[in-house]
């Protein structure tokens, strides 16, 4: 495997996806069975793999090129177009939630676009908030809550389903200064896992959406 890039679960199927700087790669429970997903094809080649997540009937797999949907055979459902994306995520309502830069603003945010690419609503930060920074990676639990890794700015932010923001749930001081790279939200335990940047850690947190 060449540059590990970004790993994800289906619970549903028990399947393991793991992406590296060219392929998807499927293990199955314990590992017994691994096989290359992606690409189907050499003529048809992924390159520069940045995230992947798991979505209710497939796979999101984003590349600085472009973003994609494939199905759980490894068949391409559609391209979505947003640009500059870091990483994409599925709401429970079959929306996706991306984070990305805006070259027109000059700005990072998260937004929530249908599969045609269409903007249905978008975060840009607060005038009482550091503006974001890098957003390398964003997490989602059954209600919508929207969990952001605000790289530069070694904070973790929560939003609501309507990407209003709730408030700062880890901050720099939790972090010990650290910048967050991976998100994976536990929601049955409540435990939310932080992959750190600088030390290639995992700090684990448990969090209270509610609070």
């Amino acid at each position: 495997m060449s540059n590990p890039a970004d790993i994800a679960a289906c619970e549903r199927t028990s399947q393991l996806y793991v992406a590296d700087w060219l392929n998807v790669w499927r293990l199955s429970s314990g590992g017994a069975d691994i096989q290359r997903l992606l690409p189907k094809s050499a003529s048809n080649p992924l390159e520069s793999l940045r995230a992947l997540s798991v979505t209710a009937t497939g796979l999101l797999v984003t590349t600085y090129e472009e973003l994609m949907q494939f199905d759980t055979d490894g068949d391409i459902l559609r391209r979505v177009s947003v640009y500059n994306r870091s990483h994409a995520v599925e709401s429970p309502s079959g929306l996706l939630i991306v984070s990305h830069y805006n070259s027109e603003t000059k700005r990072h945010q998260v937004s929530v676009v249908n599969t045609g690419g269409q903007l249905i609503r978008q975060f840009v930060g607060s005038y009482h908030q550091q503006p974001l920074g890098f957003i390398p990676h964003i997490a989602v639990d059954s209600k919508g809550n929207i969990f952001v890794a605000d790289h530069d700015n070694r904070r973790i932010l929560l939003l609501d389903a309507q990407l209003k923001l709730r408030r700062v749930i880890i901050d720099e001081h939790q972090l010990n200064y650290e910048q967050p790279w991976r998100l994976c939200y536990m929601e049955q335990s409540g435990q939310l896992l932080v992959g750190l940047a600088k030390r290639a850690s995992v700090a684990v947190f448990h969090v209270t959406i509610d609070a």
